[in-house]
């Protein structure tokens, strides 16, 4: 499958792959762990418990919000994707799952800008509830903002997967539901329920992951110290208190709720085929009796999840542009943020590769005791920034390079890496399946015919690759132009980025520059995204929103 040369190159980019990111995630953790043994720091000391009433209160409110999140998301997503999967003949129904696909390229900050414009003190809800004579019945603010932020990022994603799995039923069944004359409670018993319970447990097991180790958007709309989760209270730790014991005791704190989740995760096998099918067109015969239901649950999702957009886009399309294109502070940020999210895309997919190809390698045949670790390693290191999410990372360096001097002249190489593996689930997730298919066809064929290493890769590989090296190239980049939570704990007077810029401009009250800032990162992160993705397939997030 491979020639001798190419596999020396495998061993070698996947040793250093291995040993890199096994070093940096090392390192960040060494260092947590040696404060945690100093016990340095304004928390530790004169007997203090290691788990007092905030760290408690802290983790309580995590939990709950993430598993409120989590409730809301999916009880919603059912009936939507429900009616969706139904009138399959609605002109709109591809438009409406590309924008539930918005989310998932869109900042979590301009998310929340567009959240407070539609759900705020000011925002149009409140104007149409004041109309009804009610007085600030929202807050956008505490828990109920950020439940309402979750639910827009996670809902589209929910529905999404479920309307996957429904489309997957083949159409014999509802042929025979139509002879049978089955009603929609005996359809969704029967029919719909069964499969939906298959892939119910993983959608909400990410969803809850996703809402447990948010970081932007609890910080963005949790409105205080009562509404906290772990990884806020860690960057409030080291940028306000300059607590590192407490830094280092919530870092320990959120390692272990993720590493519960992973676990908790992996119970749930990928759900089996829904049954044998002819191969027929699916026609769905329920649909005509649901039409105007179905088109009101739509019409909700829809104005739901547009509406937030729209709102950005309106207010960014007010800001003055004149003044923002003359801001030095803007163009620093744009190129801090092009330059970083550059570096991490290509960082990625350089990690990425010996991780996918290295397993190839050892189930080709050529095995060897030190291959054969590194192939077992290497899928382990791809999703090791799933188990220490970045703020962990961040806040283990933050420590260490204080001890060099100023943090600030470091940050953007260690923010460059935490993107690259922050975005390296992903990356591996897309690449994976299309370089093992593309081999299976093509690698004895081009042996055989001694085409290797650069011509290869020039004639062969990358015209059937180009499509998923750029989606997963676009999306790396996405994710780091949106990064707030590796910046956030750097965040330093001579490092600015583009979403660091926007939130320092929304806790100062600039909302007009906001505005336009929102819509610069929006747009430019929508471009990366939206082209690749496929109107009946959402690419899974790899990690909490930034």
């Amino acid at each position: 499958m491979f020639a001798r040369a190419e596999r020396r190159t495998l061993d070698i980019a996947g040793a250093l792959a291995l040993g890199g990111v096994l070093a940096f995630v090392g390192v960040a953790t060494a260092v947590l762990l040696g404060h945690a043994g100093s016990g340095s720091g304004a928390g530790a000391g004169a007997g203090a418990p290691l788990f007092d009433a905030y760290i408690l209160r802290v983790a309580r409110f995590t939990f709950l919000q993430a598993a409120l999140s989590t409730l809301l998301s999916v009880a919603l997503a059912i009936p939507v994707a429900r009616a969706l999967a139904r009138q399959r003949a609605f002109l709109g129904r591809v438009w409406i799952l590309r924008l539930s696909a918005v989310p998932l390229g869109l900042p979590a900050l301009v998310a929340a800008l567009g959240i407070i414009e539609i759900w705020g003190r000011q925002g149009v809800v409140n104007d149409l509830l004041r109309l009804a004579g009610l007085q600030n019945p929202v807050s956008v603010y505490g828990l109920t903002g950020i439940l309402i932020a979750h639910v827009f990022f996670n809902l589209p994603l929910a529905v999404r997967f479920l309307v996957a799995a429904l489309d997957r039923i083949p159409a014999e069944y509802w042929l025979s539901s139509a002879n049978l004359g089955m009603g929609g409670g005996a359809v969704f018993r029967l029919i719909e329920w069964p499969v939906i319970r298959r892939v119910l447990p993983g959608i909400a097991g990410l969803v809850f992951m996703l809402c447990a180790t948010s970081f932007t958007l609890v910080l963005t709309l949790g409105g205080g110290p009562a509404a906290t989760t772990i990884e806020v209270a860690i960057y409030q730790a080291l940028r306000f208190d300059f607590d590192p014991a407490r830094a280092v005791l919530l870092a320990f704190l959120q390692i272990a709720v993720t590493a519960l989740l992973l676990f908790v995760l992996s119970l749930f096998g990928r759900p089996q085929d829904e049954g044998v099918t002819a191969g027929r067109a699916i026609r769905r015969f329920d649909g005509r009796r649901r039409r105007v239901t179905d088109g009101l649950v739509i019409l909700a999702f829809t104005l739901f999840t547009a509406a937030p957009l729209l709102a950005t886009l309106v207010s960014g399309l007010a800001a003055d542009f004149g003044r923002l294109a003359l801001d030095p502070m803007l163009h620093r940020a744009l190129l801090t943020s092009l330059a970083i999210s550059l570096a991490s895309a290509s960082l990625s997919l350089a990690i990425a590769l010996p991780v996918v190809l290295v397993p190839q390698l050892a189930e080709s045949g050529a095995t060897g005791p030190a291959r054969l670790i590194m192939a077992g390693a290497l899928p382990a290191v791809g999703s090791l920034i799933l188990l220490v999410p970045p703020v962990v990372v961040a806040t283990g360096w933050f420590l260490m390079l204080r001890l060099f001097g100023e943090t600030g002249r470091f940050a953007p190489a260690i923010v460059t890496v935490i993107n690259a593996l922050m975005a390296l689930p992903f990356v591996v997730r897309v690449l994976g399946p299309a370089y093992r298919t593309h081999l299976a066809r093509t690698a004895r064929l081009a042996l055989s015919l001694g085409i290797t290493g650069r011509r290869r890769l020039v004639t062969i590989d990358w015209p059937a690759l180009k499509k998923p090296f750029l989606t997963a190239f676009a999306f790396a980049m996405a994710l780091s132009l949106g990064d707030l939570g590796a910046v956030a704990i750097f965040g330093a007077e001579g490092f600015v980025t583009l979403p660091w810029l926007l939130y320092s401009r929304m806790a100062s009250y600039r909302t007009a520059d906001a505005a336009g800032i929102a819509l610069i990162l929006g747009v430019l992160c929508l471009l990366l995204t939206l082209p690749s993705t496929a109107p009946d397939r959402a690419p899974e997030r790899p990690g909490p929103d930034a």
